[in-house]
């Protein structure tokens, strides 16, 4: 050996402590450390990621080289397979060394042999070879995240920031095969033909977050849970509601004459604070009640909210939809809080029009004279939702109560959100077909009232990530500036986000198990502002999660919500044809045979009658000409009706469960049954069986009479 080798060996003995002779795990991360073959890899020149990399580095690497010789030639391909997206391993040293030993860091494994000039071990030590395989295996299972970036649009640069942290890798332009993550700006459908991996959007989640299917998706559960949904305001859904809307204002007048109301009108399809206006009577309206006029939905404005400062101000919670099923749900533990710019007066007709006053829209405000960018969290026109909350606990809130109602609000609202979620889903992921797992960060806008209960605005698909802001510098020139409060909140989100998401902790529970008897605990006890444990396979290096797992975590309190889920779960099962979100007249009809629905008194043509009226007046409704049928929405309706016929001394809440529990009975007994049955034998030749039509409009009038004595409101 030569005195050089021989240097280089004492000095790398020499560098090791005593302590480091155990330290397997200490090996280098995509760092090339070029030396000769008779060295060891040091402790002190690796560090503590990327178990197995060394020996990916020493061996692996040095397949590249195309000289083969008559000794390495057998063994030219082992451990050669490489990710596609894998860290570069350096070019060692190809000097023909006879009778070195190669010791490989992290396996514990000596490779005895000859070194050939293509940087081939020749065959050898058996364990050698074995070492070799578990070092590939290590680093196959360390390879770094892939994230397609390319249609993220205004999310781009925290998204940026979000990888950087994580170190993954990203694909700003898009990749030709397949990424782990894909990360979309507006829907599900940005990037079409995605057969795998994850997408950020789940389908149908902008058509459910209008505000007309939120107002209705909530209406729904109001019927069933009038206590529990009160934190949304009263809504009527405009033009189709105008006549009820007028007649119940003019009612309520009447009985109290001192009553004025006012009220908040917000375009069906609007963002942003676009087309949002006050009014104080009916015929302020700037629509008509015609069918063609413009969708809108009018609230009632909530008068005495909560102030800072004398001014407004309302919340915006990142929640993070992490599964639809089993539903997993996930609230940040920071938010923002947008002010007014103008002191706060309850409405009156002086001051409707003052938007500044009213409104708490980011992108109105902003353009006031007197919106303030802070680099604090607790001053100027947006700050950290825990600011508010250091505030009133300094003034003796109770913010425990305070973030318990909204946690029970987010979870409410998501529940009700969830069932037709699931019909979309099917529609563009039909089970059996390829396709990506979703996600996705939702943004509630939540106010606090004067008594501190919170109160639902909406909830926005595409909330801002936006990480910087539009600033004058100059009179008429304009350009972007970093936002401190925004890059402190939303980072940590999607950082976040893309660890409980990462595909590495698939094989590894990012949830926290539930033992016998958890799951129920009160709200209060545990509270966002707590830290999470740490999971197993998170990064070194990072903060803890700033997304708090609220579902299932407190299934027990929140279970008893989700009948509209099981009636979906019909609802789909006898749509029929994969992939369609209607249900026609043929699987209504099944439905109801199926599940023993019809008696003396409520006959099939009773029930060909009640579909054709339920989806007629649900066709003409906004959002519903996508396909032709019946849409889960007038499901719940035709539902709602059959279980007020069937048992009709109970509330509500108690018919549609006593009847889903007589449909999923009949259900589950029809497949025992069909499990049992023997295999099915064709019947002989015969004539032909007439085919049973639905009932066109002729027969529908024909039934008519039928109908007055058999279905009854």
């Amino acid at each position: 050996m030569s005195d050089h080798y021989v240097q280089v060996k004492e000095e790398l003995e020499q560098k090791k402590s005593p302590g480091e002779g155990g330290e397997k795990d200490a090996v280098a991360e995509e760092e090339t450390v070029p030396i000769p073959l008779a060295a060891s890899v040091s402790p002190a020149t690796a560090s503590l990621r990327g178990r197995g990399d060394v020996a990916k580095t020493s061996v692996t690497g040095r397949q590249r080289s195309k000289s083969r010789s008559t000794q390495g030639a057998p063994d030219r391909n082992i451990g050669n397979k490489r990710d596609s997206d894998g860290g570069h391993a350096a070019e060692i040293a190809r000097e023909k060394m006879p009778g070195t030993l190669l010791q490989v860091k992290g396996t514990g494994k000596a490779l005895q042999g000859r070194a050939e000039t293509n940087g081939v071990a020749a065959p050898g030590h058996q364990e050698g070879d074995r070492g070799k395989e578990d070092g590939n295996k290590v680093a196959r299972k360390r390879r770094a995240v892939t994230v397609d970036t390319s249609k993220a649009k205004t999310s781009l640069e925290a998204l940026k920031v979000s990888i950087r942290q994580l170190k993954w890798k990203e694909f700003p332009l898009g990749r030709r095969v397949a990424c782990d993550i894909y990360w979309h700006g507006v829907s599900f459908h940005d990037n079409e033909n995605i057969i795998s991996g994850q997408v950020n959007k789940f389908p149908g989640m902008i058509e459910m977050l209008r505000k007309i299917n939120l107002s209705r998706a909530v209406r729904t559960m109001q019927e069933l849970f009038p206590e529990e949904y009160s934190f949304y305001p009263r809504s009527w859904i405009l033009p189709e509601e105008f006549p009820l809307f007028t007649t119940q204002i003019r009612l309520a007048k009447d009985s109290d004459s001192a009553l004025n109301p006012t009220f908040i009108v917000k375009p069906d399809g609007g963002s942003q604070g676009d087309g949002i206006y006050l009014i104080r009577d009916p015929r302020d309206l700037r629509i008509t009640a015609s069918p063609h006029g413009k969708h809108v939905i009018v609230q009632e404005y909530i008068q005495k909210p909560l102030l800072i400062d004398k001014l407004k101000f309302d919340i915006r919670l990142y929640v993070l939809l992490r599964s639809l099923e089993p539903l997993e749900i996930y609230i940040a533990k920071e938010g923002l809080s947008r002010f007014c710019t103008e002191p706060y007066q309850e409405p009156n007709q002086k001051n409707l029009n003052h938007v500044f006053m009213h409104l708490t829209n980011y992108s109105l405000n902003v353009h006031s004279g007197n919106f303030i960018h802070s680099h604090s969290n607790s001053t100027g026109s947006k700050r950290t939702f825990s600011s508010i909350l250091y505030r009133l606990a300094s003034k003796g809130v109770d913010i425990k109560k305070v973030w318990s109602d909204i946690i029970s609000l987010v979870i409410k609202t998501v529940i009700a959100l969830v069932p037709e979620l699931k019909v979309y889903y099917q529609a563009d992921i039909p089970p059996g077909k390829p396709g990506p797992t979703c996600f996705q960060i939702l943004g509630f806008d939540i106010l606090l009232m004067k008594n501190l209960k919170p109160v639902l605005l909406e909830v926005n698909a595409n909330p801002s990530m936006r990480i910087e802001h539009e600033q004058e510098v100059s009179p008429g020139v304009f350009e972007y500036v970093p936002s401190p409060v925004d890059e402190e909140v939303k980072v940590g989100v999607i950082r976040d986000t893309l660890r409980l998401v990462d595909p590495a902790q698939k094989k590894t529970s990012h949830l926290p198990s539930l033992l016998p008897g958890e799951g129920g605990g009160e709200l209060q006890k545990d509270v966002p502002e707590a830290e999470s444990p740490k999971r197993p396979g998170v990064e070194s290096g990072l903060p803890s999660l700033c997304l708090k797992q609220v579902f299932p975590k407190y299934t027990k309190q929140f279970n008893y919500l989700r009948l509209v889920e099981r009636m979906a779960a019909l609802f789909v099962r006898f749509l029929g044809v994969k992939g369609t979100m209607r249900l026609g007249p043929t699987g209504f009809r099944t439905f109801i045979r199926n599940c023993k629905l019809t008696n003396s008194s409520l006959s099939m043509a009773a029930i060909d009658i009640l579909y054709i009226d339920i989806t007629r007046r649900w066709g003409g409704t906004v959002s519903e000409s996508r396909e032709a049928g019946m849409s889960l929405p007038a499901f719940a309706e035709a539902f709602f009706y059959l279980a007020q016929r069937r048992f009709k001394a109970q509330p509500l809440r108690e018919q549609v469960q006593a009847l889903l529990e007589l449909c999923e009975a009949q259900l589950k007994g029809k497949t025992s049954r069909e499990r049992r049955a023997p295999p099915y034998a064709p019947p002989p030749p015969g004539p032909p069986t007439a085919i049973h039509r639905a009932p066109d409009s002729q027969t529908t009038q024909a039934l008519q009479p039928a109908l007055s004595t058999t279905v009854e409101t």
